[in-house]
């Protein structure tokens, strides 16, 4: 044990107290010539926010001193709350006067207040703050003769940047900057701070967009020696050992199917119907870790990204192109380097028989989803003589994804089919379209053979006790499933299991609701009542898929877990671990792990912000448009409407003017005072577009 765990072992013993530092050398048992070194580890302690220094000058630990640490979640009133690192705590509020300067997303040291009759939710109040979370505030310059204001974007930050006149740097009015904090606000004045950056004119749609992705410290751009090292490795040619070591199935009618607009194809798959009980399904799978190397530069990038990420207009991918469209991707009548499962599955669903390994693979065909679902749903004459030679493989594959989507229904398996946004856009990144996203026959072909595929491997490394990368899904909270099964109750509906339940209960309530005006509403109300699927090194069952093992192996070009399994199964299958291999991998895993899981969500906030604000782009020339709609969502504020293209905006209370809306929190409805009119999720009203604001991806609607 080094010093400063024995330090904090010590401290946290039911006897101590606080102490000063020669008390603590004397304590601990340290010589006095390590008094420096015991002061720079007691430092960094408490940069740590693990200790606290009082002002009488002894060291203690928070938790023993009624104090809390946490990360404050801010509101624009200039209230906060404490988020506290210790789940088991309670959200502690921190009123504006109570905040001592610090501001949204700021690591701090709370102490709580005494809660009161009066108060039902813990007070508390700012002592020390230990780690600033804006340095750097993005937001819309507002100019004045003398000085300026930054108003920042996030609304979380209750206060305007005071900016002085030789720091503006060129920035004029509306335009949309990075400020960066030289002073921090205190009770009687603003930040203070200096333009670093100009993005752009906040009329300009591509400059919300930058905005967003600078806000969320998106590496946009990959540094050259990565650059470098991308080219060198894609240009190499296949190694003539490579063709005689792997499994060659260039034979086989293997094939892609992907958007038309992909360019990374990191799957194919091949469908033989062995007899009336049999298939085998053949899954083959980019082996990317042939070109990243672990530890170098290309890997070090793209474990920093974790996950490419997806615009309307265009990718931010984990790997740089030349790999990720070009040596990597499974692109058509070209030798690629793949590693493959396949898999024997009966017609009951079950995987029989599974082989994994290195391979070598030709794809036979680029096909796309529209024209594949077109053939099996709609037997197009022309597509199915031009793919005449793959037509009974397709069908084959139909079969065997029906078998196997019954099989994971029957176990509880739980499908959301909520509508998603497709942004069409032209040749300079507008957007011109918003269209329903369609999952048809195929899209759910792929689906089911990447499903099986997953738990195939997740299982077997799981049984071989190896280190491994996991995607779980852990059991939603009894509190929020209490409260979602008080909420269904209300409009008929009732979970075998309360508080317990099984995914399959919430399944059979989904096909309960299909096409139901309420479908909607409960779809919502039940993704929240559900955590999030996150990944681990720790082997924990998917809640959402009724899973037992699950894992994502088969897209390593966009997503980082499957690279580090990829590299897993290849050491295992060469036999090249050793006992302190394992053990340094099982450290890798949990850092993977961690680090994927931030990156994942940042990228789903990315993609969900950006989505809004193109969204907003579209709608911004259809003012005084009419529209039927669906309302999607009941506030007290207003509520939500839904168009069939998926587009949503807001029909605020205030525009509500024929009555006076009372909010009904339980049914999540708007009832008319006078009128006794009401307006609950999936009612369907005609909208006019009143308003919208590209900047703040708002849509408002008004209701005809």
């Amino acid at each position: 044990m080094n010093l400063k765990e024995k330090i904090l072992e010590f401290m946290k013993e039911e006897a101590y107290k606080p102490l000063t530092l020669n008390e603590l050398l004397q304590e601990l048992e340290v010589e006095w010539v390590m008094k420096k070194e015991l002061l720079k580890i007691l430092n960094e302690l408490e940069n740590e926010g693990k200790i606290i220094f009082t002002r009488a000058q002894r060291y203690g630990i928070p938790e023993k001193m009624n104090l809390v640490i946490g990360t404050l979640d801010g509101n624009q009133k200039g209230f906060a709350f404490l988020r506290p690192d210790n789940k088991e705590l309670k959200d502690i509020f921190i009123s504006p006067v109570d905040m001592n300067g610090a501001m949204h997303g700021d690591r701090v040291i709370v102490r709580p207040m005494k809660v009161t009759e009066e108060v039902k939710s813990p007070e508390g109040k700012v002592i020390r703050i230990i780690e600033r979370a804006n340095t750097f505030v993005i937001g819309t310059f507002q100019k004045s003769k003398h000085f300026g204001f930054v108003v920042p974007d996030d609304k979380r930050i209750a206060f305007d940047i005071f900016i002085p006149k030789e720091d503006f740097n060129n920035a004029k009015s509306n335009d949309k900057v990075t400020a960066k904090i030289i002073e921090w606000p205190d009770k009687r004045k603003n930040p203070e701070g200096k333009i670093v950056d100009i993005i752009g004119d906040i009329e300009d749609t591509k400059t919300h967009i930058e905005a967003v992705l600078i806000a969320k410290k998106v590496r946009q751009v990959f540094p050259e020696d990565v650059i470098k090292e991308a080219k060198k490795v894609s240009g190499e040619e296949i190694h003539e050992q490579e063709y005689k070591r792997r499994r060659d199935l260039r034979n086989l009618p293997i094939i892609t199917i992907d958007g038309s607009d992909a360019k990374d194809l990191d799957d194919a798959v091949y469908v033989e119907k062995l007899n009336e009980n049999e298939y085998k399904l053949g899954v083959h799978i980019a082996d990317v870790t042939h070109y990243v190397k672990e530890d170098r530069k290309l890997d070090k990038e793209a474990l920093k990204r974790a996950t490419s990420i997806y615009l309307s207009d265009r990718v931010i991918p984990m790997l740089p192109k030349e790999l990720s469209n070009g040596a990597c991707s499974l692109n058509p009548n070209e030798d690629k380097l793949a590693l493959s499962v396949e898999m024997i599955i009966n017609k009951e669903g079950k995987v029989t028989d599974y082989e994994i390994f290195e391979s070598i693979i030709k794809s036979h065909y680029r096909m796309v989803y529209s024209d594949v679902s077109d053939m099996l749903e709609n037997n197009d004459e022309e597509l199915c003589k031009k793919y005449e030679p793959i037509l009974e493989m397709l069908k084959y594959m139909e079969e065997l994804s029906l078998i196997l989507r019954n099989k994971r229904y029957e176990r509880g398996s739980i499908d959301f089919d909520f509508p998603e946004s497709k942004i069409l856009t032209d040749e300079n990144g507008k957007a011109i379209d918003v269209i329903k996203y369609e999952r048809r026959v195929s899209n759910k072909i792929i689906e089911e053979f990447m499903l099986v595929c997953n738990e195939t491997v997740a299982e077997h490394y799981y049984w071989m006790n190896m280190p491994f990368v996991y995607r779980i899904h852990e059991d939603p909270e009894d509190e929020k499933m209490y409260e979602f099964s008080k909420f269904i109750h209300n409009l008929g509906y009732t979970l075998k299991g309360g508080q317990d339940v099984h995914p399959r209960e919430l399944q059979k309530l989904l096909e309960k609701i299909k096409g139901k005006k309420e479908e909607s509403l409960i779809n919502t109300m039940m993704l929240r009542s559900l955590k999030k699927a996150i990944y681990s090194s720790e082997s924990s069952p998917h809640f959402g898929l009724a899973a037992t093992y699950y894992c994502h192996f088969t897209s390593p070009i966009r997503r980082y877990p499957d690279l580090q399994i990829h590299r897993i199964i290849k050491g295992q299958l060469k036999g090249k671990f050793k006992e302190d291999d394992l053990n340094k991998l099982f450290e890798r895993t949990a850092v993977v792990a961690e680090q994927s899981s931030k990156m994942e969500r940042l990228a789903d906030e990315v993609e969900r912000d950006t989505n809004k604000i193109k969204i907003a782009e579209y709608m911004s020339d259809k003012i005084n448009e009419e529209y039927e709609g669906v309302i999607s969502g009941v506030t007290s504020f207003g509520i939500f409407v839904e168009l069939e293209n998926t587009v949503e905006g807001l029909v605020h209370i205030s525009n509500m003017v024929d009555d006076y809306y009372i909010y009904d929190e339980e049914k999540k409805e708007l009832f008319g005072q006078g009128s006794r009119k009401v307006f609950k999720i999936g009612d369907a009203v005609k909208i006019r577009v009143s308003k919208v604001s590209i900047a703040r991806a708002e849509i408002d609607f008004e209701l005809i």
